[in-house]
Parts: structure tokens; sequence; C-alpha cells
């Protein structure tokens, strides 16, 4: 397994940037390798990127999200063989360090050969700098999820509503 570490700073507040990241739909509005992300239940996305003619599709369970913080997942299937994390830390009021931790297991000699003439470290790195632009451009998250996931479970976020103090409703 190869890893890739990249860190951006971005001129937003830490809940801009993080709120941004978790709306995983729009990141083909800012990403060029991505094409399509659909969320299908709050750990479970479903992702279709493409590089040049390559057009490749996998899901990726979100394994930890911490709001602020960190979003980590890991590829699904036997062909995917990634996992990774963001992670977010304010270094001002207003700017967010932004770091990307991808490991990634290269399946045959292609995929040895992209990863050793260092293209993912090319594409995490420019993808960064699109998620800069784009928030930087925009200034604002269009969205958020504040739910937090550990081990691949979503925890419970919203506070459960009041119960009532008598016991038993009055019948008749």
């Amino acid at each position: 397994m190869n890893t890739v570490e990249e860190t951006i700073e971005v001129a937003v507040p830490v809940s801009t940037a993080y709120n941004q990241w978790s709306q995983f739909k729009s990141f083909p509005r800012f990403m060029s390798a991505v094409r399509k992300v659909e969320q299908v239940r709050p750990n479970l996305t479903r992702w279709v990127i493409r590089f040049g003619p390559v057009r490749h599709e996998f899901d990726a369970e979100i394994v930890e999200q911490v709001p602020d913080s960190l979003v980590a997942w890991r590829s699904l299937g036997r062909r995917s063989g990634h996992r990774g994390e963001v992670s977010f830390r304010a270094t001002a009021s207003d700017r967010t360090a932004v770091s990307v931790r991808m490991s990634v297991t290269p399946h045959g000699v292609t995929g040895r050969l992209v990863h050793a003439s260092g293209f993912t470290r090319r594409v995490v790195r420019a993808e960064l700098g699109h998620f800069k632009e784009f928030i930087e451009g925009v200034g604002q998250e269009g969205g958020a999820w504040r739910g937090v996931i550990r081990g691949g479970h979503v925890e419970h976020w919203e506070a459960e509503p009041p119960r009532s103090r008598v016991p038993h409703w009055p019948v008749g």
C-alpha cells in the first residue's frame, strides 16, 4: 500500500471548509476527476471518476466523521483498494489547513506504473487546489452534514424529543 499526503490552506473558517467537504454530491462541480457522487446512506457513497479514457466506479464507506475535524473512508469491493482521510485544522479564525492522506493499493501492472509515476499525488494536489478555488470563490458552504460516524456507524446527533412526565395518559 502506497500513501500520499497533501495539505492546502484555504481562506475560510474551519466550519465552512468542513461543511462544504461534507457535501459529496457537489464534488463534480469543482473536482475534475469526479464525475458523480451519490450519497446512498449517511455512511455510504457511490463514486464515478474518470481520468482521460479510464472510467472507474466504486463504493466508499465513511468509517469516521467528526464535524470540523475529520472525514475518513475506505473503498469497498475487490477492485478499489484505497482508504483515506481528510482533516481540517484552523490556522486562524478565517483560515483552515485541509490535509488529505490516502493509501492506495495498486492493482496490476498498470496500477503500479500509475502510482510509481506520481500520478496519484498529482491528482490529489490538483483536486485540493480546485477545492481551494471553489470554496474561496464562493466564500460559503453550499450545505452541511453535521452528523458523527464512528466505526462506520452513524451516531444519533439530534437531541431526542422530551418525554412526557405523565406515566400514563388518562383513559376515558
